[in-house]
């Protein structure tokens, strides 16, 4: 399976874990246990573009596998520190998402890095570029929800 193949099922998986998150109540959890001042529409348009992202970085992933590498390294950022890391800390409380990150975002986040630096498209510095990325997007949304609130 070529990288961009297993872009597209990281986005698949992406679609299908906002679905989760959606419908186990994410917004609630994420107000009550990480304290993130996210509402529904905030919900809803962060997930589309993290799809978007995810469909941008299939299409990219033959010609700048490095930058397209930031799409599974979000996952990954995403299913740890927003998914498990939490339910860690509070001792097993259910984080909503937990089970498609874990199914999905660690097996496909590991073989997209495994392709790519084992076919030779990157390079231990495009993996950390990769990372890099991954986690300014991922914070982006929260660092503008904590913006949003202070004054002009």
């Amino acid at each position: 399976m070529s990288l961009t193949d297993l872009l597209w099922l990281c986005t698949a998986a992406y679609a299908i874990h906002a679905f989760e998150e959606f419908m186990l109540d994410w917004r609630d959890w994420a107000q009550a246990v990480i304290k993130l001042p996210v509402t529904w529409p905030i919900f809803y348009v962060v997930n589309f573009l993290v799809v978007v992202l995810g469909i941008c970085a299939a299409q990219l992933a033959a010609t700048q596998p490095a930058i397209a590498l930031a799409f599974p390294a979000l996952m990954l950022i995403n299913a740890t520190f927003f998914h498990v890391l939490p339910m860690i800390l509070t001792r097993g409380r259910y984080s909503p998402g937990i089970f498609t990150a874990v199914i999905f975002f660690y097996p496909l986040g590991y073989v997209a890095f495994h392709r790519a630096l084992s076919a030779g498209a990157v390079s231990s510095s495009g993996v950390v570029l990769a990372f890099v990325i991954g986690a300014l997007l991922m914070a982006s949304p929260i660092v503008l929800l904590h913006l949003k609130s202070k004054p002009y």
